[in-house]
């Protein structure tokens, strides 16, 4: 068995993350579309192809489950990739229901893309699970930049977390949801600036916990695990920044023609 993972960057390494800590013996083959990056301000057409052909690349190379790591291609392609394959497809949604069962306020803030909070998805999200709970979105393109470049902390990335959830908090938001999986890789600087009362949400390590019950059989708790990480924008940029995203986990990297 393998995991494949697809993301429109290095966001989806803080899933990969998560899904390795719960699963180590099981080996990941993952794909960064950081050439396209970001999804969130690109047509749902584009998104959809890109997946579709990530996906087709991820199954040739043997994956047997796909995880979309990314909620703005999981809002235009679970459904249409569900339809077209057999195999499992695992995807990313804001964690609003978690949000609205924990505030005490009344008051969500969710940090995302355009294209994630523009979605009918994510409407029917907040319909359905947020009825009575006043949810307010802020899209965070900047952070998505931050992360691509690796930059994941100091003054450029504090300005611009203040920037975004300070607006929010004045709004009385007690809970704050990462709406992307670039975002995780912020949060020791964004529970920095939140107050004690106001917590954080990241739907990672729920995701992982649905791909591993979603793998067939016997699962391998160790092992030398392979973790094979693509990227189609430049390798030697990920290889430079990976140690900063994925500390003590060993992967290799390689340059991907999509």
């Amino acid at each position: 068995m393998k995991i494949g993972i697809l993301d429109s960057g290095v966001g989806g390494l803080s899933v990969l993350r998560e899904v390795h800590r719960l699963l180590p013996g099981v080996p990941i083959h993952y794909v960064g579309d950081s050439a396209w990056c970001p999804y969130g301000n690109k047509a749902p057409e584009m998104i959809n192809n890109r997946v579709f052909e990530i996906t087709d690349h991820l199954i040739e190379g043997g994956a047997t489950l796909i995880m979309i790591a990314c909620n703005s291609a999981t809002i235009h392609s679970v459904g249409p990739l569900r339809n077209a394959y057999l195999l499992p497809i695992v995807g990313m949604e804001p964690g609003v229901k978690p949000a609205a069962e924990t505030t005490k306020s009344g008051v969500v803030g969710v940090l995302a893309t355009e294209a994630s909070i523009a979605g009918e998805k994510f409407h029917q999200l907040v319909n359905n699970h947020a009825r009575g709970v006043k949810v307010i979105t802020r899209p965070c393109p900047r952070f998505v930049e931050l992360v691509e470049a690796g930059t994941l902390n100091g003054p450029e990335a504090e300005k611009a977390i203040s920037e975004s959830i300070t607006p929010l908090l004045d709004a009385d938001a007690d809970v704050l949801v990462l709406g992307c999986t670039h975002y995780p890789f912020l949060s020791p600087v964004i529970k920095s600036q939140l107050p004690a009362e106001v917590s954080l949400i990241d739907t990672g390590v729920a995701v992982a916990k649905r791909v591993k019950n979603l793998l067939p059989g016997e699962l391998p708790a160790t092992g030398e695990t392979e973790i094979f990480i693509e990227t189609t924008g430049s390798l030697e940029h990920l290889d430079e920044i990976l140690p900063k995203l994925l500390p003590g986990i060993t992967a290799k990297t390689a340059f991907c023609l999509l």
